[in-house]
């Protein structure tokens, strides 16, 4: 049935025509819906920001932060806002860009590599998926020549 609807119709045609009749359901969600979420991004956040203040590795530059609780309040939205605007949903990251945020720092690939085990980390406890964990990943990948100095 489908083969001859296809030959009748033309490949574009009937492509289009299973398109338009999958359910909304059939549909890929985005990224944000995939993960969560808000609620679900801020829980990987949390997790993600003291795992971080604990890694011995990278805690150093975030010590300030660390310290002031609002400066920590606001660093952890920025974050939350950051991850949820990167990955499709209703966000908007308010923060400063990813170059002017990190100049001087002296951040090398090995810090941010660290950064990123401490993600995939929290992302695991949450058992995100290997899907959506690497689509996230990807999404926010670009900013490591950004972020990198060293």
């Amino acid at each position: 049935m489908r083969k001859t609807l296809a030959k009748f119709l033309g490949v574009a045609a009937f492509a289009a025509v299973l398109t338009v009749s999958l359910p909304a359901d059939a549909k890929e969600k985005s990224l944000y819906q995939r993960l969560g979420g808000k609620k679900s991004i801020t829980a990987v956040v949390d997790e993600f920001v003291g795992r971080v203040a604990g890694d011995k590795r990278i805690n150093s530059y975030f010590a300030k932060t660390a310290a002031d609780p609002a400066r920590l309040a606001s660093f952890k939205m920025k974050l939350v806002n950051q991850i949820c605007q990167a990955s499709g949903g209703p966000c908007k990251y308010t923060g400063k860009d990813m170059k002017s945020a990190h100049m001087g720092m002296g951040i090398t690939g090995a810090d941010f590599n660290a950064l990123v085990e401490d993600l995939v980390g929290a992302l695991d406890k949450f058992n995100v998926g290997a899907k959506e964990k690497n689509d996230l990943l990807g999404a926010l990948g670009p900013m490591k020549s950004d972020i990198v100095e060293k």
